[in-house]
């Protein structure tokens, strides 16, 4: 605006408010009644007046003058860029408006878009659970239907069923009587056919009564005879051997001999094989622990004598390795260790050793190492 307040300046032609006096001249002025020459370019005058009247040109005229000091200062430059850098920063604040409406529109794009998918999704699951429960009635009325068509025919064959089950009840039945009724003839029968046999027995016997009588006694004579011969008999047989066996003195020696001799081998019997149980006891139930960690002995060395060579050249080992403790403990065990090998190096008398504590904390790893 400065720039055109400038030009206008420059060129000596000032915008000039409407209806105001132009410069005298020949149609300068007002109109007098004399002039009728020049009516009609007074009319045009008074029509522009009617249209801009009640015009305040204040606001120009004080912008024209700014303009003048502006352009006359000499920080003028200065100045219209500070205007242009504001109007960039206006324009910089109005788009970063605009790109938050943007983004603020996009939002509710996509919350709209979000919104929408949950009603379809709603009304998805809605059409969805109504189809099933379309389905779920369909499916209950076509039971119902089957279960109608079926219901005549279950009830013929439960009739059909049950008079069978009455006909085989009814021959069941009538088997069953006939069976009672063959059993109790069948028994009749028997009982008549033992009434008859043990009459005929009977008369036969009441007829043979003296004659069975006289068997009897003959046989019960025979018998007596007969044991007492037998005890007889016998009674010589053992009196012979007695008397002769107290006569011989020889065969009571032998005889005495023979019954000490079977109780000292009987003793004996036991008393070896009590001793041989307890000496294979003694040599196969030896703990394992104890068997790797005593002296080898004569008979042993024969025994395994790769053993005993290997003993002969190894060298002792650490008794700790492998084995954790306490450092404290570790300590006192590795003194006692020390002290073990240097006795034995010295052919000292060993001494016993008491160790205590709970399962688990090497007290077993620490003796067989040590006895090794």
């Amino acid at each position: 605006m400065s720039w055109l307040l400038g030009r206008f300046n420059q060129t000596g032609e000032g915008p000039s408010p409407p209806g105001a006096a132009g410069p005298p001249g020949d149609g300068g002025g007002a109109k007098t009644p004399g002039n009728g020459d020049r009516k009609g370019g007074n009319d045009k005058n008074t029509e522009k007046g009617k249209k801009w009247t009640g015009f305040d040109p204040t606001g120009l005229e004080r912008a024209a003058k700014a303009a003048r000091e502006l352009d006359h200062s000499l920080h003028a430059t200065e100045a219209l860029e500070m205007a242009r850098l504001q109007e960039q920063t206006e324009q910089l604040k109005h788009q970063e408006k605009i790109k938050e409406y943007e983004a603020a529109i996009k939002q509710m794009e996509a919350d709209k878009a979000r919104i929408e998918h949950e009603e379809r999704r709603k009304t998805l699951a809605a059409e969805t659970e109504q189809h099933q429960k379309r389905a779920q009635y369909q499916d209950q009325l076509a039971r119902r239907r089957y279960d109608d068509q079926l219901r005549p025919t279950r009830l013929t064959q439960e009739e059909n069923l049950k008079k069978q089950e009455e006909s085989v009840q009814k021959q069941e039945q009538m088997r069953r009587s006939t069976i009672e009724y063959e059993a109790n003839l069948r028994h009749k029968n028997e009982m008549l056919r033992l009434e008859a046999e043990l009459k005929g027995k009977a008369k036969i016997e009441r007829e043979n009564r003296d004659l069975n009588l006289e068997k009897i006694r003959v046989k019960a004579a025979e018998n007596r005879v007969t044991v007492l011969e037998s005890v007889k008999t016998a009674g010589a047989i053992i009196g012979d051997g007695v008397s002769n066996f107290i006569t011989n003195w020889d065969k009571m020696t032998a005889t005495a001999a023979g019954i000490t001799l079977i109780a000292i081998g009987v003793y004996a019997a036991r008393t070896g094989t009590a001793v041989a149980g307890r000496f294979i006891e003694a040599r196969l139930g030896k703990p394992s622990l104890v068997r790797e960690t005593s002296r080898l002995s004569l008979l042993q060395s024969l025994r395994h004598p790769l053993q005993a060579f290997g003993r002969l050249f190894t060298k002792p080992s650490d008794p700790l390795q492998g084995i954790i403790f306490n450092p404290r403990l570790e300590e006192r065990v590795r003194s006692l260790a020390k002290a073990t090998i240097n006795t034995k190096h010295n052919g000292g008398v060993y001494r016993n050793v008491l160790m205590y504590g709970p399962p688990g904390t090497g007290k077993t790893m620490f003796a067989k190492s040590l006895a090794r």
